[in-house]
C-alpha cells in the first residue's frame, strides 16, 4: 500500500491510496469467504460449501465489487494512520482505478483533528475581579427580606404605589391578543416597575372591581422585537387591593430570619453569604475570560464537521426553549428579530468558538498529562443515577459506553480548566 497526501485545509486533507496485486489478493480471499456463505451449490447446505468449490459459482461481477469493497474498509483507516492524521468521521471515498487482481487507486477525504499551535497559556494575562461587597448591596438583601415578612390586607380603596394589586389582563395590538400579553389573577406591587412603562401608574386610582384600558407603547428597545416600539391596549380587571405593612428592618425581624441575636449578626451573614455567591460568579467569568484569550491567542482551526455538530446542538437547545413556550423556532426568530440567515451567521460564531475552545482544552490535556481516574467517572454516574432515579430513559443512558466516555471527557475539560486558573493566578 502507497499513501499520498494532500493538504485540502487546516483540517481536511485527502489522501491517494495505491493497492498492488498482493493488498487485492488478501481482500479477494476474504470476499470469496464472505460470498461462498450465500452459494447455493447441489449436494451442500447453504452456508456449508467449500470455498474452493463456491468461487467457481460467485460471479465475476459480485466478486470484484466485494474484493474493492474489502480493500477499502481493511486499508483505510491504516492509510491515515500512515500518514499520522486522525479522521473525525468515516472517510468519503472515491475508486479512481481499478484493475481486478492487479491494481486500485483510491481517493479518501475527511476532516482531521487539526494541528493546534497554543500559546503560553500559563500567561494569558486575564486579571480576576476582586470580590467586594458593599453596604447597598446587604441593603438591598435586607429590603427583599423585609418584603418577604411583609403584611397583606386588603382594602376597599383606589390603589396606591406600594401596593399590592391582583388583576386579569389582555393585551391586544391592532385589535388581536398577542402572545405573553395576557394573564389572570397576576399579582402586582405597584411601583415596582416589573412590567412595561406606564403599565402600573395607569392601575393606580382605580379600586376593586374596575375594569379598564391602558393604552401603551411597548418601549423600542424592548427584547421581542415583534413588540418593540408597538401601540396596544390592555384590557385590565382589578379584583384585589391589597395594602402592604413591610416591618421596620431592626433586631426583632433579625431574629424572625433565622438564628440570629441582632441585626448586625443578621447582616455578617448575608455579607459572607453575597462574598460566597459572588467569588462563584466571578470565578465562572474568569474561566470564561481564560479561555477566550486562550482561542484569541492560538492559532486553532474548526472543522467543519465539528461546527455543524455544535451549530445542531445550540439550534436543538433553542427548538426546546422554543417548545416550552409553546411557539415555533421560527417564531423565536421572529421575536428575536432574526431571519433564519442572520441567525445561523451569528450561531455558527457561537459554535466556532466552543469548537476551538475545546481542542486547545483537549491539547493542553494531552500535554500536560491531564486525566481522570475511572474511579472519579464511576463517582460522578453514580451521582448522576441518584439525579435520574425517576427517570429510566435517562437511567438506561448512563449504561452506554459513549454516555460514559461523555461525562469522562468533560471531567477531563473540567480538570483542565482548572489547571488554567492555578497557573494564571
Amino acid at each position: 500500500m502507497k499513501t499520498k497526501l494532500k493538504k485540502l485545509s487546516d483540517s481536511r486533507v485527502e489522501l491517494t491510496v495505491t493497492l498492488d496485486a498482493k493488498d487485492l489478493k488478501t481482500a479477494s480471499e476474504k470476499a470469496i469467504e464472505k460470498l461462498a456463505k450465500e452459494v447455493r451449490v447441489e449436494g451442500f447446505r447453504k452456508g456449508k460449501v467449500p470455498t474452493e468449490v463456491a468461487k467457481k459459482f460467485i460471479p465475476e461481477n459480485d466478486l470484484n465489487a466485494e474484493t474493492a469493497d474489502i480493500a477499502v474498509r481493511t486499508t483505510v483507516i491504516a492509510a491515515f494512520s500512515e500518514t499520522q492524521k486522525s479522521p473525525l468521521v468515516m472517510p468519503s471515498v472515491n475508486i479512481t482505478k481499478y484493475v481486478p487482481g492487479e491494481m486500485m487507486e483510491y481517493t479518501a477525504t475527511a476532516d482531521i483533528i487539526p494541528e493546534v499551535k497554543l500559546c503560553d497559556y500559563k500567561k494569558l494575562g486575564v486579571k480576576k475581579e476582586e470580590v467586594k461587597i458593599l453596604a447597598k448591596d446587604v441593603q438591598g438583601v435586607l429590603d427583599n427580606i423585609a418584603k418577604s415578612f411583609a403584611e397583606k390586607k386588603a382594602v376597599k380603596r383606589a390603589a396606591k404605589l406600594t401596593d399590592e394589586v391582583i388583576i386579569d389582563f389582555v393585551g391586544k395590538k391592532d385589535g388581536v391578543a398577542f402572545p405573553g400579553g395576557s394573564a389572570k389573577d397576576f399579582h402586582l406591587v405597584l411601583g415596582s416597575m416589573s412590567l412595561i412603562p406606564g403599565f402600573e401608574d395607569g392601575i393606580v386610582g382605580h379600586e376593586p372591581g374596575d375594569k379598564f384600558e391602558l393604552k401603551l407603547t411597548f418601549p423600542k428597545d424592548y427584547g421581542m422585537t415583534d413588540l418593540a416600539g408597538v401601540k396596544t391596549v390592555f384590557e385590565i380587571l382589578l379584583k384585589q387591593v391589597n395594602e402592604v405593612k413591610t416591618p421596620e428592618i431592626d433586631d426583632e425581624l433579625a431574629k424572625k430570619v433565622g438564628p440570629f441575636k441582632d441585626l448586625a449578626a443578621l447582616k455578617d451573614d448575608i455579607k459572607k453569604n453575597l462574598a460566597l455567591q459572588t467569588e462563584q460568579r466571578e470565578g465562572e467569568k474568569y474561566k470564561d475570560a481564560l479561555i477566550k484569550a486562550l482561542v484569541a491567542k492560538s492559532k486553532i482551526p474548526a472543522p467543519e464537521i465539528l461546527v455543524k455538530d455544535q451549530l445542531r446542538i445550540i439550534k436543538d437547545d433553542i427548538m426546546r426553549n422554543a417548545s416550552a413556550q409553546q411557539i415555533s423556532f421560527e417564531e423565536y426568530l421572529k421575536r428575536a428579530g432574526e431571519t433564519e440567515k442572520t441567525w445561523e451567521e451569528k450561531a455558527t460564531k457561537i459554535a466556532e468558538e466552543r469548537v476551538k475552545a475545546s481542542l486547545a482544552l483537549q491539547t493542553i490535556a494531552v500535554e500536560q498529562k491531564i486525566t481522570v481516574s475511572d474511579e472519579l467517572v464511576a463517582a460522578k454516574i453514580a451521582e448522576l443515577r441518584d439525579v435520574y432515579r425517576k427517570s429510566p430513559d435517562a437511567l438506561k443512558s448512563l449504561k452506554d459506553p459513549n454516555v460514559k466516555m461523555d461525562i469522562k471527557n468533560r471531567m477531563t475539560i473540567e480538570k483542565t480548566i482548572d489547571y488554567l486558573v492555578e497557573n494564571n493566578k
